[in-house]
């Protein structure tokens, strides 16, 4: 796995932990990610657009993780 598709992977876990908070509509399996833009630790922003026809870009997340129990 490349650099980038671990950046990639670390920021979509990063927004699917934000996006609790938030309600958001509905995806369905093969459905395109909406855009956004996330802060990395070295203060550079990362789009999701940036990997778009450069990158697999993996959207994974945790049920309950962040959350208390």
């Amino acid at each position: 796995m490349r650099p980038t598709d671990i950046v990639a992977a670390l920021l979509i876990a990063a927004l699917l932990v934000v996006g609790i908070a938030a309600p958001a509509a509905a995806l369905q399996v093969g459905d395109k990610a909406p855009e956004f833009t996330l802060p990395a630790t070295t203060a550079e922003k990362f789009s999701l657009s940036q990997f778009l026809g450069k990158s697999h870009v993996v959207l994974f997340g945790f049920i309950g993780a962040f959350t208390p129990t």
